[in-house]
């Protein structure tokens, strides 16, 4: 499985090679994807929400006084997006950059619109870690998302939207910007709850009967897991901060603040993850001491039986050797003596030991 994955990574590195740079060529897997097109169009006093046919319909929206939220899912539909790049004048490495679905979270600001790149991360069903690229763009009075697939982490703020509930339908795009990669952030908790969930059981399952290849695949995914979540929150903590500290126009003051409370649940999280990953070590410690203990436990039994063995190993050598003049042969008791000293000697080491607290 290692091995797939490796080779599948370096795939999507090698499309790149030698490719014109902007040039648009989809990384990902998911090639049976239907294009399907989301906007949300409101003000303070009313608000509009379409499933788009066509990517123009969208078009309409720029330059309106609302503030507009158009969704696309669907990356390996590049001919759709070279259409919104080239409507909404985005820079051909944008337009890369969203269709690279290996993109490491980052963010770049333009004279009229910020480009932002995000992983998006929640557990299915299974307990597994589903990572997602949610690109971003905001302009005035606009936001752009872009996602591979449907299923995303936004259906709470469709529902302010749709039913005014908080500030969101009075304020502008850049808040709306910062009610996304929130709630993306507030998905990181869940993330890390769930994490911390994992280590407290595999902590005691340590000590009960998995099978040591049982304890040590878990370990392993665990380590895995964390990393995948760390390559993804720690680059929002620069991102952050450059949203926060912009000078331009696109960013209101008021907003600033905002972003400022999603750094601190940023710096937050990160906290844990580092606190989840030393966890995570401890645990492989633990298991490596637990494996030793058990091995010492073994020599040590093994070594009182070799000790026990010893001298009774020794008294029997010497009555096998085969010579004439040994005092002992004629005896008519001396089989019987025999046994009788060995079995005092092993009734002797073993009270001896027990006395030691070695058995």
């Amino acid at each position: 499985m290692a091995k797939k994955r490796q080779n599948k990574r370096t795939q999507n590195y090698k499309k790149q090679i030698g490719q014109v740079p902007g040039a648009l060529i989809y990384t990902g897997n998911k090639l049976d994807n239907k294009l399907h097109l989301h906007a949300f169009d409101y003000s303070d006093e009313e608000y509009k929400e379409a499933d788009l046919p066509t990517v123009e319909d969208a078009f309409n929206f720029k330059d309106s006084e609302t503030v507009t939220w158009f969704n696309l899912n669907g990356l390996n539909f590049i001919d759709q997006i070279e259409k919104i790049g080239q409507h909404y004048n985005l820079h051909p490495l944008i337009l890369e950059d969203i269709v690279n679905t290996s993109q490491r979270p980052k963010i770049d600001e333009y004279n009229d619109y910020f480009f932002i790149v995000l992983k998006m991360m929640y557990y299915d069903e299974s307990e597994t870690i589903v990572s997602e690229q949610v690109s971003m763009v905001m302009g005035k009075n606009y936001v752009l998302t872009f996602q591979e697939a449907e299923g995303d982490v936004f259906d709470g703020l469709r529902e302010r939207i749709r039913h005014k509930k908080g500030r969101i339908r009075g304020e502008g795009s850049d808040y709306l910007l910062y009610a996304l990669i929130d709630a993306i952030v507030d998905h990181y908790y869940a993330i890390i709850e769930t994490m911390g969930n994992k280590i407290e059981d595999l902590e005691d399952e340590l000590f009960t009967g998995l099978t040591q290849e049982e304890i040590s695949q878990q370990i392993q995914n665990l380590k895995r897991e964390i990393l995948k979540i760390r390559r993804a929150i720690f680059p929002l903590r620069e991102i952050i901060n450059r949203l926060e500290k912009s000078e331009g126009s696109l960013i209101d003051e008021k907003t600033t603040h905002y972003f400022r409370d999603v750094y601190d649940h940023v710096i937050q999280v990160t906290e844990n993850i580092d606190i989840y990953r030393e966890m995570i070590w401890s645990l492989m410690d633990m298991y490596m001491t637990t494996i030793s203990n058990k091995m010492n436990e073994v020599m040590k039994v093994l070594t009182i039986m070799a000790t026990i063995f010893i001298p009774l190993t020794f008294i029997a050598g010497v009555y096998g050797m085969n010579f004439k003049n040994m005092p002992e042969l004629d005896s008519q008791d001396g089989y019987y003596i025999v046994w009788a000293v060995m079995i005092v000697i092993f009734i002797g080491m073993i009270v001896y030991f027990k006395r030691k607290k070695w058995l």
